[in-house]
């Protein structure tokens, strides 16, 4: 969200600077990991389908500006039992917006993808224009055009915080005070450090990633394994194409809790490796070969897992944008708008009214 919203602040003219702690590129965050899904019907509410239409054509419009591709359509695989939340509110969403989909029985996806063994009693829904984005590149991508634009992008400098000031915003810094008429704030699981009123309000989950050398290398090839999801009796876990790295697959509930974002994290293990092949043993067989790898990352979770993206009521110039609860990262080109939007208008034409501060009482 920083790196997008660094370039549409110093597209319009304006002196920008952006702030990281680490290096770019990192592996502290929820930007990492080579891959991120992105659908048009969204299961976890139809009210973000608007935003993630606008989410695609800003991501086009970023592989206009330099050439690349940084979105791949694979199509998007949702499984689970008739009137699961998956299924559900990949149905109500898609039928709300009018946007292309399939309702299929178990037995169709069996024909259509034969690498998965899905029970008889399940169904799936098939958005053909679902897909990735490759997080880390988009990241790189959004830096280099925002340097190209004029902005200033400072790593290895941690900020302590950040004091209001008449007529300006201190950004306290181990390299030095910068002083700003407003300021951004998407430090992701660090943003109770720098808005301490939002530490109550959420949780920082240990996320585990899983790669995989395949038993067969074709089921899990790009262009003949979809992106998809399964919300299963005892899992909800999804998995990705073979890029190059291996067969990606993880689970979208946590494997435990942190208390703060700079706790040792419990380094992945065969807990986490059991978990996944379980997973894969039921569903997509022919995918866990030897293991490759296993990373974590971390969400930063609301209680309603809606995104958090507002001004902060003491300082209308603090712009909070964070606790994108594990389902953020195919946003961010349009959230760099909308952040560019509020920190300099105080509004945005986009509809964000779901995930003001206000919903969790006094800030």
């Amino acid at each position: 969200m920083g790196s997008a919203a660094l370039f549409n602040l110093a597209r319009r003219g304006l002196k920008v600077v952006g702030i990281e702690r680490f290096q770019p590129g990192h592996d502290r965050g929820s930007s990492h990991g080579e891959s991120r899904a992105i659908r048009l019907g969204y299961f976890e509410h139809p009210s973000y389908v608007p935003l993630v239409r606008a989410a695609y054509d800003r991501w086009a419009e970023l592989e206009r500006l330099t050439g690349e591709t940084v979105l791949t359509k694979t199509g998007v695989l949702e499984m689970g039992k008739p009137g699961s939340i998956i299924v559900n509110g990949s149905i109500e969403a898609s039928q709300q917006h009018g946007i292309p989909h399939e309702v299929l029985d178990a037995g169709e996806v069996r024909r259509r993808f034969p690498q998965f063994t899905l029970p008889d009693d399940y169904a799936a829904v098939w958005q053909a224009d679902g897909g990735f984005v490759r997080p880390e590149f988009a990241n790189r991508l959004y830096l280099d055009l925002a340097r190209s634009a004029g902005a200033e992008a400072r790593f290895g400098v941690k900020v302590h915080a950040i004091d209001s000031r008449p007529g300006s915003v201190t950004v306290v810094t181990d390299h030095g005070p910068v002083e700003a008429r407003s300021v951004i704030v998407s430090s992701g699981a660090w943003i109770s450090d720098l808005v301490p009123a939002l530490k109550p309000k959420l949780t920082i989950a240990r996320q585990v990633l899983c790669w995989f050398e395949p038993k067969r290398a074709d089921v899990v090839a790009l262009g003949r394994l979809p992106v998809f999801i399964v919300d299963g009796p005892d899992d909800i876990a999804y998995g990705f194409p073979n890029l190059g790295a291996g067969f990606k697959c993880a689970s979208h509930y946590d494997s435990g809790v942190l208390d703060h974002a700079d706790a040792a994290r419990q380094g992945a293990g065969p807990a986490d490796e059991k978990r996944m092949r379980d997973f894969l043993d039921a569903y997509l067989p022919d995918a866990a070969g030897k293991l490759l790898g296993m990373k974590t990352c971390m969400y930063t979770k609301t209680p309603d897992e809606d995104f958090v993206i507002d001004r902060l009521p003491a300082d209308p110039r603090i712009v909070v944008c964070s606790a994108c609860s594990g389902h953020g990262y195919k946003f961010a080109s349009v959230i760099g708008e909308v952040l560019a939007d509020v920190a300099t208008a105080g509004e945005t034409r986009h509809d964000i009214s779901r995930f003001a501060l206000s919903r969790f009482g006094s800030i």
